[in-house]
């Protein structure tokens, strides 16, 4: 979901021809796609602690993404339906990535973090 995501996010900004928008299309873009790629470097690493932080590494990608999606909005370089449709999607992952996360399984003599 995260790379449909990331990709569809990549072809909707490539829309947008004026220089001074490069900036942030590049940001936007950027963030979009390191959702998951950091969901799958985490799943490609050894300990659940290193798996658990590249999971929060990827919610915080969601969270610059969703920022970087409102001002794409704003200035207008991507349609606002279109927006709420990726905000919307964008929302969804960063909710499934804390059940994933308490779903790994713990380590033999690791201590699971209290969660408030």
């Amino acid at each position: 979901m995260a790379r449909e995501l990331g990709t569809e996010i990549y072809s909707e900004t490539a829309k947008a021809s004026r220089p001074e928008l490069r900036l942030i299309t590049a940001q936007l873009r950027r963030s979009a796609l390191s959702i998951s790629a950091n969901i799958a470097e985490g799943c490609g690493k050894s300990s659940r602690a290193e798996t658990l932080r590249f999971f929060e590494i990827a919610a915080g990608s969601a969270a610059e993404t969703e920022h970087h999606l409102l001002i794409a909005q704003d200035l207008p370089i991507i349609a606002a339906a279109r927006a709420e449709s990726f905000l919307t999607r964008v929302g969804s992952i960063r909710r499934m990535l804390y059940p994933l996360s308490r779903r790994l399984p713990v380590e033999k003599g690791a201590v699971t973090p209290m969660v408030g």
